[in-house]
């Protein structure tokens, strides 16, 4: 095996050949990370994807330079997913090796010069330029190329160091710095030497004239006799003020005690009381015979279950045996605000064999997760969908909890972390469970077919009822003038009642901010984002307008910039307002805000669940986030004030989502009591959708969705792909747009090609956007299709004016 194919982490497509050393032909393995020279001087941690005897025919293969692993670090599976991945969704390798590794994994390098050992320079032979730099190297043993442009002229640095490296002055001196490093706790002990000596009169007479040195060394002393096979943290004796750094350094410099240090995983782990699981109920069983009997059977299982029927209890039941068969547990959740509560349950049960992997956590974190992951020690992760990259050893069971999420799709590669998972599962040769009160159409669809086990879990855990619900005319409301802002009476009515019975309330807005836009009155002037075609949210919590997109903040106008009139209306309701409206109808109640502006801080989502839990908070107010998985006992009411604006999105899955969403936030009333009320304020009570969920068949939505899907040709029916062009000139976008299309055309029947078009924001980032849409048939031609769109992609990349065209394929989405 002289050569080996390595993936780099830059946005390539595949991989590149190196051949491998002969003194590395023993050691290196697929899965390995190794160093590699790439583009002149650049140094890169490659990983090893395959090696072979093809020796290639068009250039000379770079050599290797290192093994940085003993043993692989990503396994043969991995790989496999990867490739899949790289096919499936038409991204490169790099792309995904950029996205799944820590960036503490994929080392640096620094080029660094330094003189030869015993050489004797001839300084009469040498220009400028190169006496400047062994002059320089003299003075310091080390440089890298950036400290060279102080003195040398660009142009000249690579020149002047060729020419040194032949006269054989000179050599490179890679440098490669490993970021990761283990966390480090200091602990405290008395020197053995002291304990073994006994003379311990002797030592505390001489401490005699600096008392806070003997009380300090007292302290250290009672607790090593107390314990001695603990250990005593250095932090620990500072804590309260009475000692400082000195005294303890005073009493080191007399070698009576010694700092030593340890090292520490960066995330705590549970060391509470391990607890057992509670029975299932009878449904329960019946749905898991059923799950077991989908896994005998190797099927993959679609558990829809209606809130609160305890899917979880099945989720833990399963985990149970996976891991009592010695395998190890993947649970998928979209969003880390929803940790909390599961991770509560297998707490107790687990203990120290679970590991959480997110976006929240610091780099270094993320590497002892992935070790521990390596290493075996982690029996349960939970975490979200770029979890689903780490190097598992035995992975027996994959859980995709709220699996209709959209959360769970990534963009940067794009993929769905939903499907992708059923194929790493297969991979593994594990089993799957996609669990959700609110299927997706195309896994219920593919459920239905066959393709997975469909359980269907019809009653809540305990047989609660399942929550009423009821439709507020709010035309009807406005007319008979029985509104107060944006609450009918019989809304705010309801609401008292649910608090005077000392129970809590929900209040969904699905709309970030303060005010939608702040127009003038005179003009009708509104505030445009300057890096997007959009209109800037008003926050009022921080008196800003802000890009939902690109994230640009503007102080809010005091007076119209275009007319100077200072009569500005703010138009449009976001969350916030309706926090505000909420707070001053009832005063005496304690109202609080879950949205993505109040719940950016590392703890927040863990303190608002605690005020909940303890009633300390008695109306939550939030956007989407509120209807995921919290699981609380004094939820009775459910209010959407407007929920219409759900609806009326230009997006063929809107209706679903606003069921998926209106269904996903009624579930979180009445678990416990039965009694769970839904209100929903709209002015269009008898849409279809309205009227299904209030029916509450579950069949009727779905049939409906379908017959809607098929009838205009979308998922699940056909498959879709989206090619998205940005640049920042719009006439060169346009026209590359149109070349694309007309290229695809030539390749694709003209049904298939929808476009090109500009996107619905025009502007993105001061890049303009256009996009075209492809609607191809499934099956068999789907692959044959699929080749011709990547012929067509190949040939545009082929024209040189547009290289600068950034592109994007999204399948699936």
């Amino acid at each position: 095996m002289r050569y080996a194919q390595i993936v780099l982490p830059l946005n390539l497509k595949g991989s590149f050949t190196y051949k491998v050393p002969e003194e590395l032909m023993s050691e290196i393995q697929t899965g390995m990370r190794v160093l590699v020279p790439f583009g002149g001087k650049k140094i890169y941690t490659g990983l090893v994807f395959e090696l072979h005897d093809n020796e290639p025919e068009n250039f000379v293969a770079k050599e290797v330079i290192s093994l940085l692993d003993d043993a692989p670090i990503l396994p043969k599976e991995q790989i496999n997913f990867w490739n899949w991945l790289a096919d499936y969704y038409l991204c490169g390798l790099g792309e995904i090796y950029r996205f799944a590794f820590p960036s503490s994994l994929k080392l640096e390098s620094e080029t660094y010069l330094k003189l030869r050992p015993n050489v004797t320079v001839d300084f009469e032979n040498l220009d400028v330029n190169e006496m400047y730099l062994i002059q320089a190297l003299e003075v310091r043993q080390l440089i890298n190329l950036t400290d060279i442009e102080a003195f040398i002229q660009k142009k000249d640095i690579i020149k002047t160091i060729n020419s040194l490296i032949d006269l054989q002055y000179i050599e490179i001196d890679e440098k490669i710095t490993e970021k990761y490093k283990a966390k480090e706790v200091a602990y405290v002990r008395i020197n053995q030497s002291v304990l073994n000596n006994q003379n311990l009169t002797e030592i505390l007479s001489k401490l005699n004239k600096a008392p806070k040195q003997k009380d300090l060394f007292l302290i250290i002393l009672d607790k090593q006799t107390e314990d001695p096979s603990g250990f005593i943290k250095k932090s620990d004796l500072f804590a309260d003020g009475n000692f400082g750094s000195s005294h303890f350094k005073s009493l080191a410099d007399k070698n009576l005690i010694e700092e030593y240090y340890m090292q520490k995983d960066r995330i705590e782990g549970y060391e509470g009381e391990i607890e057992e699981i509670e029975e299932l109920s009878e449904l329960q069983k019946i749905a898991k015979a059923e799950v077991d009997e989908a896994f005998e059977a190797k099927e993959n299982v679609l558990l829809h279950g209606v809130t609160s029927s305890g899917k979880t209890h099945i989720y833990l039941d399963k985990i149970e045996e996976c891991i009592n068969e010695g395998k190890n547990v993947l649970f998928l959740l979209p969003e880390i605000s929803l940790t909390k509560q599961i991770t509560q349950r297998l707490e107790k049960k687990y203990g120290r064999q679970i590991g959480f992997y997110h976006q929240k956590l610091t780099d270094f974190e993320r590497v002892e997760v992935w070790r521990r992951i390596k290493q075996n020690d982690i029996r349960i992760l939970i975490g979200t969908r770029n979890s689903l990259f780490l190097p598992y050893q035995n992975l027996g069971l994959i859980i995709v909890d709220e699996e209709h999420d959209s959360a769970y799709k990534q963009f940067t590669p794009y993929f769905n972390g939903k499907d992708s998972a059923l194929v790493l599962a297969n991979f593994y040769d594990a089993r799957v469970i996609l669990g959700s009160a609110t299927p997706s159409v195309e896994s219920y669809y593919r459920a239905r077919k066959g393709k997975m086990k469909y359980i269907f879990l019809t009653e809540r855990f305990g047989n609660v009822n399942l929550p009423e619900f009821e439709l507020i005319n709010f035309k009807e409301a406005q007319d008979s003038k029985k509104v107060t802002g944006n609450f009918s009476l019989q809304l705010i009515e309801e609401l008292q009642r649910t608090l005077d019975d000392k129970n809590q309330a929900i209040i969904l807005h699905n709309r970030r901010g303060y005010a939608n836009v702040i127009e003038c009155e005179s003009c009708g002037y509104v505030n445009y984002c300057s890096n997007c075609d959009v209109v800037m949210t008003y926050h009022k919590a921080a008196n800003e307008m802000k890009c939902h997109y690109c994230g640009q903040r503007a102080s809010k106008p005091k007076a119209c910039p275009k007319c100077h009139s200072e009569k500005l209306n703010e138009k449009g309701v976001g969350v916030e307002q309706i926090h505000e409206e909420i707070s001053k109808i009832f005063p005496e109640n304690e109202v609080d805000r879950m949205d993505v502006d109040s719940m950016r801080k590392k703890f927040a989502y863990e303190k608002l669940y605690e005020k909940i839990e303890d009633r300390e908070t008695d109306i939550v107010v939030g956007t989407q986030m509120i209807s995921k998985g919290l699981d609380f006992d004094h939820i009775e009411l459910v209010g959407i004030p407007k929920a219409d604006s759900l609806l009326y999105v230009q997006d063929f899955r809107a209706e679903e989502r606003a069921y998926q969403l209106i269904t996903q936030v009624s579930g979180r009333a009445g678990r416990v009591s039965g009694k769970g009320k839904i209100l929903i304020q709209t002015y269009n009570p008898d849409h279809s959708v309205f009227q299904l969920i209030k029916m509450n068949n579950t069949a009727k939505i779905y049939k409906y969705f379908l017959t809607e899907r098929q009838k205009f040709h979308y998922p699940p029916f056909t498959k879709l792909i989206m090619i998205e062009m940005k640049h920042r000139r719009e006439d060169k976008v346009d026209r590359a747009s149109q070349f694309l299309g007309s290229i695809l055309r030539k390749y694709l029947p003209e049904d298939c090609v929808l476009g090109p078009e500009r996107a619905q924001i025009a502007r993105l980032n001061n890049l303009y956007q256009f996009q075209i849409m492809l609607k191809l048939p499934r099956g068999k031609n789907y692959e044959k299709f699929k080749a011709m769109v990547l012929l067509s992609l190949k040939e545009f990349d082929e024209i040189t004016a547009y290289q600068s065209i950034k592109k994007d394929v999204l399948v699936d989405f």
